[in-house]
């Protein structure tokens, strides 16, 4: 079965050479084109699209602010397709329910990969916009687990393995609710900023 997606990018070039690209490999189909995050968001709320590729910069409603709107209320995933890779913008993102970052001078190969890798439940994050993520971060001091309670840990383990709150939820048989303070105090005890940065202070630490 097709994968089927919704581009949104107010450059309508971008937005049809996607389509094209991905309209032309039968692994995917392309249900919508759009121009804002608002627009992107009826259609995900109207129409069943597996995965979502998100510009940033957007009129009437950007794709920081649309991929927190459809995480909340679709079960589409998001995936952010754009130039742009400040620290803001990728911050707001992956904290808002993104699911992926990646930048538009990748192949269209990588971008296709991309989309299946998040299809397939797990993130998807350029090294380029990693190195970013890891400012602030000491990635060269162990991870000390006696920080934390055991519960804390199945926490962080399965955020480094990408999975979303409500899937960390159903693994460890806990509300979505709960899952959420153990975050916070999680990033109370790390001094971090937000979950991805939680997966690169343990996968960096353990090595």
């Amino acid at each position: 079965m097709a994968i089927k997606l919704l581009i949104a990018d107010d450059d309508s070039l971008i937005r049809e050479s996607l389509k094209i690209i991905l309209d032309m490999d039968n692994d995917f189909v392309v249900t919508a084109c759009v121009e804002n995050g608002a627009e992107a968001l009826k259609e995900c709320l109207e129409k069943s699209i597996d995965i979502a590729l998100l510009d940033v910069r957007m009129p009437v409603m950007n794709g920081v602010e649309a991929t927190k709107e459809i995480v909340n209320k679709t079960k589409t995933r998001v995936l952010i397709l754009t130039t742009f890779d400040e620290d803001e913008y990728i911050r707001e993102a992956l904290k808002n329910g993104a699911k992926g970052y990646l930048l538009k001078n990748n192949t269209p190969a990588n971008i296709k990969d991309a989309v299946k890798t998040v299809y397939g439940g797990n993130s998807v994050i350029q090294d380029v916009v990693l190195n970013k993520l890891r400012d602030g971060i000491d990635v060269n001091k162990s991870f000390n687990k006696n920080m934390f309670t055991e519960r804390e840990l199945d926490i962080i383990e399965a955020i480094a393995e990408g999975l979303s709150n409500k899937e960390i939820s159903s693994k460890l048989f806990i509300s979505e609710g709960t899952v959420k303070n153990y975050i916070t105090s999680i990033l109370t005890k790390t001094k971090l900023k937000h979950r991805t940065q939680i997966a690169i202070y343990y996968l960096k630490g353990i090595k």
